[in-house]
């Protein structure tokens, strides 16, 4: 009795975990734009206490890119974005290794790498929007 009491009424579905409106690259853009950044404002200063700040900053950031990027390929990707973009899952893959290098690096080329990976996965991310 209990179990048709809580029960659902409705049934829906999405692609995702969430209806469509949740996901975008620009989260993990923003992340990467604030690493690149940080690697440009450590070039420019010598000052140790500056220097260990802005490391702590980059590195995290760097982990919040990779979470974004993460999330996509596992929550909004589905089988058939992988079918019609079969470079996908190398293409993220690259893009979290790039996201890693820079994250250890203080060389701001390391920051432009990940963007232009990323910029690709929003390419891709906005072509599924509009399918």
């Amino acid at each position: 009795m209990l179990s048709r009491l809580f029960a659902p009424k409705v049934k829906v579905s999405a692609h995702c975990d969430l209806p469509c409106g949740v996901y975008d690259p620009a989260q993990a853009r923003i992340e990467a734009e604030s690493v690149k950044a940080v690697q440009e404002k450590m070039a420019a200063n010598d000052d140790p206490h500056f220097q260990a700040r802005a490391t702590v900053i980059k590195e995290q950031r760097a982990e919040l890119a990779k979470h974004h990027v993460s999330v996509l390929w596992s929550d909004y990707f589905k089988p058939p974005h992988f079918e019609k973009y079969p470079q996908l899952h190398e293409l993220v893959n690259e893009t979290l290794k790039a996201l890693s290098t820079a994250k250890g690096s203080t060389d701001p080329k390391t920051g432009e790498k990940a963007l232009e990976l990323i910029a690709e996965i929003d390419r891709i991310f906005w072509e599924t929007k509009k399918a």
